[in-house]
């Protein structure tokens, strides 16, 4: 057999593995879809390591910001290649923002960070078992699939929101406990520095360049944006960038530190925090997790045209499995719980349609342990082009949702409409799945919900009340 014939298998059989061509797509797309998501998402690898570097365990320890770094890229890498491989799914995992959040926050203070990272060790084997027993796949399909089409269309807002905050073409107003107004255009009221100038140019290119249906335009949106914010950082020099000032930087490869990689125990912060703090603190990061990466996977899915009839993706279980996996991985790594990212749709919308975007997306990351110094030049005000981008593509799936039906509309509103204005995933799934319950067992149409949906509906009411709960109990 020649050489040219054994390389023809060779890439016929990757293509019918990852199902290149059954799913519509081209190595050259699946190339761009990686590079768009980790351009998307990369941010991760330094704003993960400030968020969990500020905060301080019960010991008042802080973490070495460089490891942090190279844990993130590091889990980040395998877990993303992991998604590929097994599930052949364009779903890239990185630290859960938010989650990392409450670990850093409210969980450990509580303990040591070892204790901490051990709490998440046990929530991502919960998870995990929950898939295993499939249990987790059934909720997945109880779910209506309008509902599950509203959950998409929220996560495109919630994008969008995300992307125009980190841009900081949104702010905060300052004193919002003295106005009507919670946020505003720019700093009061107006676009006065060149970063969110950066991001206007940038989305109004990326815009044109979609329009025009350019191949590559959410990527070329994002490197371009970013070659024009190095010009305006070395002509004028300005305040105001949201983290990554893009300059390039005085050395491009760094030795990465992974002496936080196995800091983790799993047993000690019961008996330290008490067994009713440290379960409600693994509660919370289950429902959050859980439901996350649901909205999540039938995001990217409809906005690649990869759900079936019943808005299910492809190899939805081995979707979930490598999810529960990643978050444990993060624990054990002492970077916070890993989950899928709503990011991935860059990449979707560059053309990914398959696992092999996400092989480009973590090896890119697995580099990034290496060279953290360039991954950096990139700023927000270049990467959230691609977010608002995507978040319009992913309205236009609103029109599948029949309005007319109070039992559903009113569900997917809530749905749609709270994801983005309390920054939440969860918070929109549990409100949507709530009142749909609630609405159609009130309206006579209590057939029409699935019975798991009654624990579900129960479980998110006492994640919204945990609150309360827990100074009551505690």
């Amino acid at each position: 057999m020649s050489t040219a014939s054994t390389d023809a298998g060779v890439r016929n059989a990757f293509d019918r593995y990852f199902e290149i061509t059954q799913r519509g797509s081209s190595l050259s797309r699946e190339i761009r879809g990686g590079f768009a998501t980790f351009f998307t998402m990369a941010y991760i690898v330094v704003l993960n390591p400030l968020i969990l570097g500020a905060g301080v365990d019960s010991e008042g320890g802080k973490l070495p910001i460089a490891a942090l770094a190279a844990g993130t890229a590091l889990v980040a890498g395998v877990m993303t290649i992991l998604m590929g491989v097994v599930a052949r799914f364009p779903l890239a995992l990185a630290a859960g923002l938010g989650v990392n959040a409450l670990v850093a926050y409210e969980i450990a203070p509580e303990m040591t960070w070892a204790d901490a990272m051990g709490l998440v060790v046990i929530e991502g084997v919960l998870i995990g078992i929950l898939v295993l027993t499939g249990l987790r796949t059934l909720v997945f399909r109880a779910v209506p699939t309008q509902l599950k089409t509203a959950i998409g269309v929220g996560i495109g807002l919630f994008l969008m929101i995300i992307g125009l905050v980190d841009a900081g073409f949104v702010h905060r107003v300052p004193d919002a406990a003295n106005t009507t107004v919670p946020v505003e255009l720019g700093l009061g009221g107006k676009l006065s520095t060149w970063p969110a100038l950066v991001f206007v140019i940038g989305l109004l290119f990326t815009l044109v360049l979609f329009a025009r249906k350019v191949k590559g335009a959410i990527l070329i949106g994002i490197l371009g944006s970013t070659v024009l914010a190095i010009i305006v950082e070395a002509i004028a020099h300005p305040k105001g960038w949201s983290l990554n000032v893009p300059s390039w930087p005085d050395k491009v490869v760094s030795t990465p530190d992974l002496s936080l990689i196995g800091h983790f125990n799993v047993l000690d912060s019961w008996s330290k925090a008490g067994w009713l703090v440290c379960v409600m603190f693994v509660f919370t990061l289950l429902i959050t997790d859980f439901f996350d990466t649901m909205g999540t996977m039938v995001a990217v899915g409809q906005e690649g045209d990869l759900l079936d009839e019943s808005g299910m993706p492809p190899r939805t279980r081995e979707i979930l499995l490598v999810d529960s996996v990643a978050a444990a991985a993060g624990g054990a790594a002492s970077v916070s719980s890993n989950t899928s990212y709503i990011e991935s749709a860059a990449g979707v919308g560059e053309g990914a349609r398959t696992g092999v975007a996400n092989l480009v997306t973590g090896v890119l990351f697995l580099l990034a342990m290496f060279l953290a110094p360039l991954v950096s030049v990139v700023p927000f005000e270049a990467a959230s082009t691609a977010l608002v981008v995507v978040g319009f593509l992913m309205m236009t799936a609103v029109k599948q949702i029949d309005w007319t039906d109070y039992t559903i509309a009113v569900p997917a509103f809530l749905a749609i409409t709270l994801m983005p204005f309390t920054y939440s995933i969860s918070n929109g799934i549990g409100a949507g799945i709530i009142s749909y319950v609630l609405l159609k067992a009130t309206t006579g149409k209590s057939r029409e919900i699935h019975p798991i949906l009654y624990g579900v509906a129960v479980l998110f009411v006492l994640y919204f009340v945990r609150g309360p709960l827990e100074s009551w109990l505690l």
